[in-house]
C-alpha cells in the first residue's frame, strides 16, 4: 500500500471579501506527481502557500507524512522542498554558494552540503557556470538552480509552483525532462501549472481548480476516457474571425466550442461534427474557412468541457512570471 505524502482536507483561505481557496482537499501518495491545474487566479499558489507554511489557513487542515501541518508549521519545514514562481536565491552569490547556504538552513554539515551541492549542479548541467554569481544567470538557469535549492536536503515532497512559466521554449523543455527524471527517481512532486499540455505530460494525477474549488480530480487515464467517443474537428481560416462562442452555441447547441491560439477554433461532441453546415454557418458571419481536419481528442478538450474555461484563457499571460496569480 502507497504511503500518504500528502493529504488535505477542507482548506479555506479569505482575502477581504475574496475566497481564494474554497474547501480543497485532495491527498498525494509517496513517489506520485500530482497536477494542481488552472487558469491564473484560480487559487493554485494560495493553496501552495498553505501547505508550506508561507499562509495559514482559515479552515481546514492537512498532513505532509504524519505530521500536522496546521498545528505544527515549522516542524514540516523540513520534510519539503518550495519552489516558487519566483526564484528566492541571492543574486550576489555564485550557484554554488547558494546551494550550500540553503543546505546550511537545513542543517547540513559542511561536508554533507557541499557534496550535495556539486551533485545537484552535475545533475541540473550547471557545473560549469557553478562560481558565476546567480544574478548573471539565465532565466532558464535561474530555474533549474532554485529546483536544485529545494532539493538539497532530500524532502519528502516537493513543491513546484509553475516551474516553466516565463522561460524560454528550451529551457521549460529542459525543466519539464528534469521534473520527469526526479518523478522516475521516486521524488514525490505536487505541480502547479496553468499550461494543459504540461499537465498532460507530466502528471500521473491531475486536479482542475476554478475560482478556488477542485472542479474535477483524476488520474490522467480516467480524464481521458471522458474524451473517448467525442469527435473533434479544428478549423482554421485565412481571412476574417470566428463569431464569439455565443453566436456559435445558438446556431450549434450540441458542439462544445474552444477559440484557441494561431486563431483556430475547435468544436467538440458526441456525435460526428456535421462540417458544410458549419462552414456555412461560419463564412456567413465573415470566417473565410481555409481548413477543417479532424484532431484526436486532448486533455484541453475534457479541461474545457468540464470548466467551460476557453483553452486560450490558460495561456494569458504564459510569458509571465506571475501576474495575476492568486
Amino acid at each position: 500500500m502507497s504511503r500518504t505524502a500528502l493529504a488535505a482536507e477542507g482548506l479555506v483561505k479569505r482575502f477581504d471579501r475574496v475566497t481564494a481557496v474554497n474547501g480543497v482537499s485532495f491527498t498525494i501518495d509517496s513517489g506520485e506527481l500530482f497536477g494542481l491545474l488552472g487558469p491564473n487566479g484560480a487559487g493554485k499558489t494560495t493553496t501552495i502557500n498553505l501547505l508550506t507554511g508561507l499562509a495559514r489557513p482559515d479552515n481546514g487542515t492537512f498532513r505532509i507524512g504524519d505530521v500536522d501541518g496546521v498545528s505544527r508549521p515549522k516542524a514540516i519545514q523540513h520534510l519539503m522542498g518550495v519552489v516558487p514562481d519566483e526564484s528566492n536565491l541571492y543574486p550576489e552569490l555564485s550557484g554554488r554558494e547558494n546551494l550550500r547556504f540553503c543546505g546550511s538552513l537545513y542543517g547540513l554539515r559542511k561536508s554533507i552540503r557541499r557534496a550535495r551541492a556539486n551533485e545537484l549542479l552535475d545533475t541540473f548541467g550547471l557545473t560549469k557556470a557553478a562560481d558565476r554569481k546567480f544574478g548573471t544567470y539565465s532565466k532558464g538557469m535561474r530555474r533549474k538552480l532554485t529546483i536544485a535549492a529545494g532539493l538539497i536536503h532530500h524532502p519528502e515532497i516537493l513543491f513546484l509552483d509553475e516551474p516553466t512559466t516565463g522561460i524560454d521554449v528550451a529551457s521549460a523543455r529542459q525543466i519539464r525532462q528534469l521534473i520527469t527524471e526526479l518523478h522516475k527517481a521516486g521524488t514525490t512532486i505536487l505541480l502547479t501549472t496553468h499550461y494543459i499540455e504540461e499537465a498532460e505530460r507530466l502528471c500521473q494525477r491531475i486536479a482542475f481548480i476554478v475560482e478556488g474549488s477542485i472542479v474535477r480530480l483524476d488520474t490522467l487515464d480516467k480524464l481521458m476516457q471522458q474524451a473517448e467517443g467525442r469527435h473533434v474537428v479544428e478549423f482554421s481560416v485565412s481571412d476574417g474571425a470566428f463569431p464569439s462562442r455565443e453566436v456559435l452555441y445558438e446556431g450549434f447547441p450540441e458542439l462544445t466550442c474552444t477559440l484557441i491560439e494561431g486563431g483556430a477554433l475547435r468544436v467538440s461532441a458526441p456525435a460526428p461534427v456535421r462540417i458544410g453546415p458549419l462552414v456555412r454557418f461560419l463564412e456567413e458571419r465573415g470566417a473565410d474557412v481555409a481548413e477543417a481536419r479532424a484532431i484526436r481528442p486532448s486533455l484541453e478538450d475534457v479541461f474545457v468541457e468540464i470548466t467551460g474555461i476557453e483553452a486560450g484563457t490558460m495561456k494569458v499571460n504564459g510569458t509571465s512570471s506571475g501576474n495575476g496569480k492568486a
